[in-house]
């Protein structure tokens, strides 16, 4: 009896993350080394300055969200710091999840009120 051996499957499957993730990497760094070359070293949010010292905390924004969206003359871009860039996904998120749940259905009224007939019924243990 012959088992066929997994290891090629997932193997093929992890060089293929990992191929996608080198990619991504390079794509990050290349549209990060444009935006860095391209725009002061600011926060665009609370114009926080930066060193090559903490350069690490300078992220690249994307404005409309779409990070595969990298045109060359960087209209797309912003640089943030990591505290304004996570704050400005929250507000994304939030507003994404706001609509979603104003298009969910109102909430069902309720008919039944379970004092309704609380006075007749104190006044008849009188």
């Amino acid at each position: 009896m012959t088992h066929k051996n997994p290891l090629p499957h997932n193997n093929k499957q992890s060089q293929l993350v990992m191929a996608a993730r080198r990619d991504q990497e390079l794509r990050e760094q290349s549209y990060r080394g444009q935006a860095l070359k391209m725009y002061p070293w600011v926060c665009g949010r609370c114009t926080r300055e930066f060193t090559h010292k903490n350069l690490a905390e300078l992220t690249v924004h994307h404005r409309n969200h779409n990070h595969d969206d990298n045109p060359a003359d960087g209209s797309n871009w912003e640089l943030l710091c990591l505290y304004c860039h996570d704050n400005e996904h929250s507000r994304y998120e939030e507003t994404r999840f706001a609509g979603v749940q104003s298009r969910k259905p109102s909430t069902p009224t309720v008919t039944h009120n379970p004092f309704a007939d609380l006075k007749s019924l104190l006044n008849a243990k009188k």
